[in-house]
């Protein structure tokens, strides 16, 4: 269950900031525990991008879960390298699709966003629609997209995890482990102000939660809430991938250079796998974090480094298949980032915490 001092509310930049209660600094940075990322890699990295509300367990949908899509081949023995290749056509990072007509408040279904609710018209983010979206043909230019200035490190930041076989117990301080932010609130005189003056400040907001090891699925896939529904390995939360109004918030919304940024009570949060965390992955396998059902956020890419496709995985964006995980090369579940909406999650496969 998770034990949580994450006091949310619900809009990402809703005015009010909170009071911080960590102390950043602009050198270097360090942390309290060892950094969670492998060496930098040379494939390209993806974009990412506010909401709220502590995790909830989310109705179950009606709809029974489908089988994973596309012909996706994936290959893996002890000694050998896990192979992945992708169905898929790859996207043009220069015109990707915005997510907002793919959220659902019904049902779970491929490249869509399965939520809870039907967002808040009068929530906080991006007050002006950036010029790297183009409204009219649906899509927006993650290449041109206004990121949040600033280079602050967290020294108190911290991470750590434990597998007992049975649980996997997660504790994180809500602060960046070995990654800068942006300064926030966002400067007047900070380009991204232009479109989204988000005026919450960063605080570390600590939690534990506990998973189960070896994660099952549900009997149907289940709605996101607004707030976190999982954690990364660098001790931030994920939040799914839509601001309070439920437009798509890695498009909308202004983050920093790796692509996070605080909501109103201060927890500062991902929408999706930042590109900082996927520029040091290595290899065709990296668990990146976990889901609040326990199943794995993985980082994975073919032989030539391209990331899946919405064709290569399920409604909740995701697969069966090898991965690297506690050590070893196991066959399971897991999500799958990628560069198009909904980019990292769907809907829980399984039962959340």
């Amino acid at each position: 269950m998770l034990i949580a001092s994450l006091a949310l509310a619900a809009g990402c930049a809703s005015s009010g900031g909170a009071v911080g209660t960590a102390s950043p600094s602009t050198a270097a940075p360090t942390t309290t525990a060892a950094p969670t990322t492998a060496q930098p890699s040379t494939a390209p990295p993806s974009t990412a991008p506010s909401s709220t509300a502590p995790p909830s367990t989310a109705p179950p949908s009606t709809a029974p879960l489908t089988t994973e899509s596309g012909a996706s081949a994936n290959t893996a023995a002890a000694g050998e390298s896990i192979v992945n290749s992708w169905s898929g056509t790859l996207v043009d990072p220069t015109a990707l699709p915005i997510g907002n007509d793919f959220v659902s408040t019904n049902s779970s279904g491929i490249g869509t966003l399965y939520v809870c609710d039907a967002g808040n018209p009068n929530g906080g983010g991006a007050f002006a629609v950036g010029t790297w979206i183009n409204e009219a043909a649906g899509t927006w230019d993650s290449t041109q997209k206004v990121k949040v200035h600033g280079e602050v490190s967290w020294p108190t930041a911290s991470y750590s995890e434990t597998n007992d076989g049975t649980n996997r117990v997660i504790t994180a301080g809500g602060l960046p482990v070995d990654v800068l932010t942006g300064v926030f609130p966002v400067a007047v005189d900070d380009p991204a102000y232009s479109f989204d003056r988000n005026p919450n400040t960063i605080t570390g907001n600590a939690f534990s939660v506990t998973l189960p090891s070896s994660p099952t699925d549900a009997t149907a896939s289940s709605c996101l809430p607004k707030g976190p529904i999982g954690v990364l390995r660098n001790g931030v939360s994920v939040f799914a991938s839509v601001d309070a109004l439920n437009r798509d918030a890695v498009a909308y919304e202004t983050q920093d250079l790796c692509d996070g940024h605080p909501e109103r009570s201060g927890t500062y949060h991902y929408h999706d796998v930042p590109s900082c965390l996927q520029e040091a992955t290595v290899g065709s396998s990296t668990v990146v974090g976990f889901a609040f059902d326990g199943f794995p956020i993985v980082v994975e890419r073919d032989a030539s480094g391209a990331l899946p496709t919405n064709a290569d995985l399920d409604e909740c964006h995701g697969r069966t298949s090898p991965i690297e995980l506690d050590g070893a090369v196991v066959t399971m579940y897991h999500y799958s980032a990628t560069l198009e909406f909904p980019y990292f999650m769907g809907c829980y496969r399984g039962s959340a915490q």
